[in-house]
């Protein structure tokens, strides 16, 4: 897969304009891993953003807070790591905004089902 990679890099490599040279060669580039992993994180906050419109019953909270967890380490990690991983801090704060509003949703739903049973 790799030899593949690299051949379609350099094949695409001729038409990237001069302007956008910067962009295409920066060591968070998308000659790397650190540009391509966080462009298909965006899949789960696409995900988490359709679940916003999902009833609360059918949530989960294990679920939910390991994405918050998740989204919450990795946006600290990719401000230490060298290079500076701005993309990968976007796309997980998004994760765990998502998933903390999800959470939020639940523990509500579930106080407000402790006091319909306490009445």
């Amino acid at each position: 897969m790799s030899k593949v990679y690299k051949t379609v890099i350099t094949a695409c490599d001729r038409f990237v304009p001069t302007s956008l040279r910067p962009l295409w060669n920066h060591d968070a580039g998308p000659k790397t891993i650190f540009f391509w992993a966080p462009a298909f994180k965006w899949g789960l906050v696409l995900a988490g953003l359709g679940d916003l419109n999902r009833p609360v019953e059918t949530l989960s909270l294990p679920q939910s807070v390991s994405l918050a967890a998740t989204g919450i380490i990795w946006s600290r990690y990719s401000l230490v790591i060298i290079p500076k991983n701005y993309s990968l801090f976007a796309v997980n704060v998004f994760v765990a905004c998502t998933s903390l509003y999800q959470i939020s949703r639940a523990v509500k739903h579930a106080q407000a089902q402790k006091e319909k049973a306490d009445k």
